[in-house]
């Protein structure tokens, strides 16, 4: 890839999106390579780059077909089962923990006090 025009944070030309926005006026980047970049200064950092696309060369989202719905529904349904007691938990389960909250923080067993 050779060189890339910078432009300054807001000051792009028109014809040039990112990927966002690409993809909020139902377009995607469509194998094209990146035609130039952002960048937005800041103070003590490098500065943040954005990646900008063409949009003449932008193609239409794909539409979702019924096999792609049903294959994001079971990634979805597998992202809610606990891996240690196999149980729906409701939500999402956390990455950071990998299983439900009460398999990882289980309750304490409460014995009766003798008096």
């Amino acid at each position: 890839m050779g060189a890339l025009p910078v432009f300054r944070w807001r000051l792009a030309p028109d014809g040039y999106a990112t990927r966002r926005q690409l993809r909020a006026r139902g377009l995607r980047p469509g194998g094209q390579e990146v035609a130039a970049q952002l960048e937005r200064p800041r103070r003590r950092r490098p500065p943040l780059i954005a990646y900008l696309y063409r949009v003449d060369l932008a193609k239409p989202v794909r539409p979702m077909t019924p096999a792609r719905w049903a294959a994001l529904a079971r990634a979805n349904a597998a992202r809610r089962i606990c891996s240690t007691c196999r149980r729906d938990a409701g939500y999402v389960i956390p990455a950071s923990l990998g299983m439900c909250t009460p398999c990882a923080f289980p309750e304490p067993s409460r014995e009766p006090r003798s008096a």
